[in-house]
C-alpha cells in the first residue's frame, strides 16, 4: 500500500473529492472548482504537502490558458476600459493600504508585520518578494502567511455568495452583457429591396461599391426568372430583385441607395449554394478577404462570419481567424474549392499542437524574470505576470509563421480546468498546515484584520462600480478577482457565465494591481 503515500495519488485524490464537493447544491449555492482548495486545506491540516513544482505547473498552465482567450479582447477592452479599470485597481489597493495604516496606528502593531499582512491579504506573493526586500524582517511573512488563509478563501466566498447578497438576476446580467456584446456587434439581418433608384441602374456592384457605402453585403441577385450570386461584375437593372445582408443601420442605407424593401423571396438556382465554411486551415489565419481575392477568384460572397458566438458583417478588410464559421455563396461547382481554401475540418481544429504551449510559456517565464532597476529598486512582472502578458500578445496576434498560437475552445478549457486544479491543491495544503498554527500563536485580531483587508476593499468597489459605472457583473467579478491578484477568484467567477467577460476584465486590471501592491508596500513602510 506505499502508493497511497505518493504525491500524485495525494494529488488526484484531493481533485477528485474536490470535484465530488463542488458539485453538491445547498440552496442553489455550490463551490465548484473552488472546493478543491477547501479538501486540500484538510489533507493540509494533517501534515500532507506536495512539491512547489505542481502549483508553478498549475499557475502556469492556467495563466496561459486564461491570456490566450483573453487577448483578442483584452486589447480592446483596455482601450475602452482602461481608465475606467485603473481606478478600481487603484481603489482597492488604496482602501486596503488605508485600512492596514489605520489597523497600525489604533494597535501599534509592527509595521513589518502589517505590511506582509497587506500582501497576504491581497494574495500577492510580488508584493510580499518586495517586503521582505526591503525589510529583511521574519515578521513580514509571518504577516502574510496569517493574512493569505483568508485572503484566497476569502475572494472565493465573497464572489460565490454576492449574487445572493446583493440580490443579482443571473439571467438579466447575461442578457444584458449580450446586448452590450450587440451594441459593439450589431445583430445581422438579411432583407430583399427592388431596383428603383435611377442612380444604380446599369451599373456593376464593383462600381456601386455597396459593400463601402452601406456595410452591408448584397449575396443574391434576381433579374427576371434568373437567379444567381451576386458578383463584382454582376450589372442591377431596373425592377430586379436584391438580398442584402447586415445590420439594421446598414439595410436602411441600402433601401435609400438601391430603392424600396418588398417581401419577395430570391430562391437561388439549382448552380447556386449557401454554405457554412468553418476556418481550420492555418495558411488563410489572420488574412483579410480582400487578400484572398473570394469575389474575383472563386465568385463567392461572404455574407457573415460566426466568431465566439457572434455574428460579424465581413469586408474586405476582415481579417479571418480559426474558428470562424463562413457562411459562403458561390456557385456549387467552386464550392469545393473554397472548402479547399478555409480547410472545413472540424478534426483539425480539435488537435492541439502542443509545441507552440511550450513556446508561449517558455517565453513567458523569461520575460516574467526580467527585471527593471529604479535607483535602489527593482521590478519584475514576476512567473504569473509574465506568463500572462506573454499569453495576452499570443492570443493577439494569433500566428506566427508556421505557428499557431490560439487554443480551439475544448482545448483551452481543458488545459485550464487541469492547471487550476493542480495550482489550488498545493495553495490549500500549505494554507491548512499554517491557519490553525497562526491562529493560536497570534490569536483572533489579526485574523479578523487580515479578513477585513480582503473584505473590505471588495465590498466598496463592488458597490461602487456596480451603481456608479454600472459595470456588468460578470465583469465586476473579473475586476475583483484581478484586483485581488486572485486566480482562484477568477476561477469562482467563470463558473456563472461561458462568456469571457470575466477573463477579459481579469487580464486588464491584474498587472495594474499587481504593480500598485508594490508602491503600497513601499509607500507603507516609508509613513510609518
Amino acid at each position: 500500500m506505499d502508493y497511497l503515500f505518493h504525491d500524485y495519488f495525494l494529488l488526484f485524490t484531493i481533485i477528485a473529492l474536490g470535484y465530488l464537493l463542488g458539485r453538491v447544491k445547498i440552496f442553489n449555492f455550490s463551490l465548484d472548482i473552488s472546493a478543491v482548495l477547501f479538501v486540500a486545506m484538510v489533507f493540509g491540516y494533517y501534515g500532507y504537502k506536495l512539491p512547489s513544482i505542481v502549483q508553478n505547473i498549475g499557475l502556469l498552465f492556467f495563466i496561459y490558458t486564461v491570456g490566450i482567450q483573453a487577448g483578442p479582447g483584452f486589447f480592446d477592452s483596455f482601450r475602452t476600459n482602461g481608465r475606467s479599470y485603473a481606478f478600481l485597481a487603484f481603489l482597492i489597493v488604496l482602501v486596503s493600504t488605508a485600512l492596514v495604516w489605520i489597523i497600525t496606528l489604533i494597535f501599534n502593531y509592527d509595521i513589518n508585520l502589517m505590511v506582509g499582512l497587506l500582501t497576504g491579504a491581497l494574495t500577492s506573493t510580488p508584493g510580499l518578494a518586495t517586503v521582505i526586500n526591503e525589510t529583511n524582517s521574519p515578521l513580514a511573512s509571518v504577516g502574510y502567511s496569517i493574512a493569505y488563509p483568508f485572503g484566497v478563501i476569502g475572494v472565493i466566498l465573497f464572489i460565490r455568495t454576492c449574487p445572493y447578497l446583493f440580490r443579482v438576476d443571473l439571467a438579466q446580467e447575461e442578457q444584458r452583457y449580450k446586448h452590450s456584446q450587440r451594441e459593439e456587434y450589431p445583430q445581422i439581418f438579411h432583407r430583399h429591396f427592388v431596383v428603383q433608384n435611377p442612380g444604380v441602374i446599369g451599373k456593376s456592384l464593383r462600381e456601386l461599391s455597396v459593400r463601402s457605402i452601406t456595410g452591408a453585403v448584397i449575396s443574391r441577385v434576381r433579374h427576371g426568372n434568373e437567379s444567381s450570386t451576386a458578383l463584382p461584375e454582376t450589372l442591377l437593372q431596373l425592377g430586379d430583385v436584391i438580398r442584402a445582408v447586415g445590420t439594421e443601420k446598414s439595410l436602411k442605407k441600402v433601401e435609400k441607395l438601391i430603392g424600396p424593401e418588398t417581401c419577395e423571396e430570391i430562391l437561388l438556382s439549382e448552380e447556386y449554394d449557401v454554405q457554412p465554411v468553418l476556418v481550420t486551415n492555418k495558411h488563410v489565419h489572420n488574412k483579410t478577404l480582400g487578400e484572398l481575392r473570394m469575389f474575383t477568384d472563386m465568385h463567392a460572397t461572404i455574407t457573415r462570419v460566426r466568431r465566439s458566438g457572434i455574428d460579424i458583417s465581413p469586408t474586405p478588410n476582415f481579417r479571418v481567424k480559426l474558428g470562424d464559421k463562413l457562411i459562403v455563396a458561390a456557385r456549387k461547382d467552386d464550392m469545393n474549392g473554397i472548402f479547399r481554401l478555409f480547410g472545413n475540418d472540424d478534426q483539425k481544429l480539435s488537435d492541439t499542437d502542443i509545441m507552440p504551449i511550450a513556446l508561449g510559456i517558455i517565453s513567458g517565464t523569461l520575460v516574467g524574470n526580467i527585471s527593471l532597476v529604479f535607483g535602489d529598486y527593482s521590478f519584475s512582472l514576476g512567473l504569473a505576470g509574465g506568463v500572462l502578458l506573454v499569453g495576452l500578445l499570443l492570443g493577439k496576434t494569433g500566428r506566427t509563421g508556421p505557428l499557431i498560437w490560439t487554443l480551439s475552445a475544448p482545448a483551452n478549457q481543458l488545459l485550464r480546468q487541469l492547471g487550476l486544479a493542480l495550482f489550488l491543491v498545493p495553495i490549500g495544503l500549505n494554507a491548512g498546515q499554517s491557519f490553525v498554527d497562526v491562529l493560536h500563536n497570534y490569536g483572533i485580531p489579526l485574523l479578523i484584520s487580515g479578513a477585513l483587508v480582503t473584505l473590505l476593499p471588495m465590498i466598496i468597489v463592488f458597490m461602487f462600480a456596480r451603481y456608479r459605472y454600472k459595470t456588468n457583473f460578470f465583469e465586476l467579478l473579473g475586476i475583483i478577482a484581478g484586483g485581488m491578484t486572485s486566480t482562484p477568484g477568477l476561477a469562482a467567477s467563470e463558473t456563472y457565465s461561458n462568456s469571457n467577460a470575466a477573463a477579459v476584465a481579469y487580464a486588464t486590471i491584474y498587472p495594474m494591481a499587481m504593480v500598485l501592491v508594490i508602491l503600497a508596500v513601499k509607500v507603507l513602510i516609508t509613513m510609518v
